[in-house]
Order: structure tokens, then sequence, then C-alpha cells
């Protein structure tokens, strides 16, 4: 369906403004060789003449907003329905375009995005950024990996991933990308100061948290950095599984999933963040966990119960976990 025009000036009124501009300054030459009572009259129409044009050149502005703005709606539409089958089975949990609409994301930006994996979300936001913009994995620190616990092979798969993510970006062959390029969170380049639109956090903050004790902050260091590197009036978009606010603070610390929505703003807002605008368009009131649950129990992974089994069933019935969505914003 085409989008529609939604300002509150036609074209039709635009064209009628521009006509009385012309038609005043026509009138204007006819008193060049007026006497002072004249003059009074002609420097009033001219405050008049620079009214209305001032006028059509905001409506021209306001069209062309729009234009761009149905423009890059239609774009994102357009991406969004070109993916996989199994990318969109996952639509309704995660909002992709009203995410990405909430946190301001546009063509052309430079946006980093936190933990990109397999590029469930790097695959919308290369071809939509497009050739204008551009697009930093901005991965776990290296000496992060080994903290999970999983083995020294594991970690060093993880560490692998991370040098090689450009090129398996690059080898994805999205037409109209994005620049690739990428860091580690707690590392990020000198010559990147000050020159990020956004820095989107999408689940990936609690084990940063989780594994932030004693003089290792990842949390702290990672939020100082992304501070940095963003523009003034730079935007962090953040979606991350939300703890429920009477659970303990020790099980709220990552190591589960879920983070409690208070602490996640008050460490943003320690590093100098603006809390801008907060949603729940990511929200699942139905995912209510006790602490001798994690979210890993829920879809799509469901670790902890066996196919077919009621158990299976409950968390498949709670669906995907509730979501905390907060946009932050680099003072300007």
């Amino acid at each position: 369906m085409k989008p529609k025009l939604k300002s509150k000036y036609s074209l039709a009124g635009a064209s009628a403004a521009l006509a009385l501009v012309l038609g005043g300054c026509t009138a204007l030459d006819n008193y060049a060789d007026a006497d002072d009572a004249t003059s009074e009259a002609t420097e009033s129409v001219v405050v008049e003449e620079t009214t209305v044009t001032e006028t059509v050149e905001e409506m021209v502005q306001e069209v062309a907003d729009e234009v761009t703005e149905m423009t890059a709606e239609a774009k994102l539409a357009a991406i969004l329905e070109a993916q996989p089958d199994e990318v969109k089975a996952r639509y309704d949990a995660r909002n992709p375009a009203e995410t990405l609409a909430f946190f301001g994301i546009e063509p052309g930006m430079k946006v980093a995005e936190a933990l990109p994996g397999g590029g469930w979300y790097s695959k919308i936001l290369l071809p939509y950024l497009g050739e204008d913009g551009a697009l930093v994995g901005a991965h776990y620190p290296d000496e992060l990996w080994p903290l999970f616990g999983f083995g020294d092979e594991w970690a060093a798969t993880r560490v692998e991933g991370t040098a090689n993510w450009p090129n398996q970006a690059a080898e994805w062959g999205i037409e109209g990308s994005a620049k690739i390029k990428s860091f580690q969170l707690t590392k990020m380049p000198e010559e990147a100061s000050g020159k990020l639109d956004a820095v989107l956090f999408i689940r990936a903050l609690h084990n940063l948290n989780r594994f932030s004790s004693g003089d290792t902050d990842y949390m702290g260091d990672t939020l100082a950095e992304t501070y940095r590197v963003l523009k003034p009036g730079g935007i962090v978009g953040v979606v991350q599984h939300r703890a429920p606010d009477e659970n303990s603070d020790a099980w709220a610390d990552g190591s589960n999933g879920y983070l409690k929505e208070a602490a996640v703003i008050a460490a943003f807002e320690a590093a100098g963040f603006e809390l801008a605008d907060s949603s729940d368009l990511n929200a699942n009131p139905a995912d209510v966990p006790t602490e001798e649950e994690f979210v890993w129990r829920l879809p799509p992974v469901l670790v902890g119960t066996e196919e077919d089994t009621p158990e299976r069933a409950a968390y498949e019935a709670v669906g995907e976990s509730d979501r905390m969505t907060l946009k932050f914003r680099k003072p300007a």
C-alpha cells in the first residue's frame, strides 16, 4: 500500500502562496518613483512579501521532510518483506520497524550494533542505512569470552568470529549495503570519537553487567566508550530482557539474562546520558520469571524442557521475553 502524504499543507496551497509572493513582487515594481507616503505602504508590502516567502520556504521544507520520511519508511518495509521466513517469524516479538523508528534510525546514518552475531538485525540495517551510511559491528572484548566457562575452544571461536565479522558481513552480498566496520565495545578506535549517530544495544547488556566485578567494569567501560564515539545529540537504543522489580538485585545481575529497568537507566545516566524516551512496544506482560528461572527457558531457544511436554507448551505460550525499550541521548 502506498504511503499517504500527511502534510497539513497541500502542494496546491504552496503554489497559491508562491503566486501571491510573485504578485507582490510585481506590485512593488510599480512603486519605484513613489513619494514618502507611498514609500511607507511599500515597506508594509515588503514585510508582507518576506513573511509569505518564509512561509512558502517552510511549507516546501516540511513537504520535503515528509517525502524523505515516507521514502525511508517504504525502504524499510521493502527490506523487511524481503527477509527469509524464519526472520519474519520473529517480527511480532521483535518489532524491527517500530523499534528502529522509535530510535530514530534513518538511511545514511553511522550506527554501531552491539553483539551483531549472525546478523539478524545487521541484515536489515545494512541495506536500510545504505551506501551513504555505515554499520559498525561492536563486539564483546576478547577477554570476556572465556568468562562464560564453555572452554578454551569455544572462547577462541568467538574471538575469531569477532575478528572475521567484517568479512562475514561482506559475504552476505547485500546490494546497496552500508560501509562495514568492526571493533570491540571497550576498545573503540580513537578516530571514532564523535563520529557515530547511534549505538544499538539489542539484548546485549546483560553479560556486560554480569561479568563486571572488581577492577573489571565491562558495563561502565562500554558506556564510557559509547559516550565518546557518539556525536553530540547522538542516540543509544536499548532493548533488554526486563527483570521484575520484586526479584532480587542479585538474581537480576544479568546472569539469568534479565536486568532491572531502573538499574539500566541509572547506569546510562551515570555515564552522562539523558533518558530521552521509553516504550512498551517490546513488552510481554506474560513473562514473569521466578528466581528459579532464566530467560533462555523461553522461545526461541527453549532451554531445559523437552518437546511435546506440558512444561515446553507453557513456555511457548508465554512467548519471547518481556523487554524494556529505552532511548538515551548524549547531550548536545
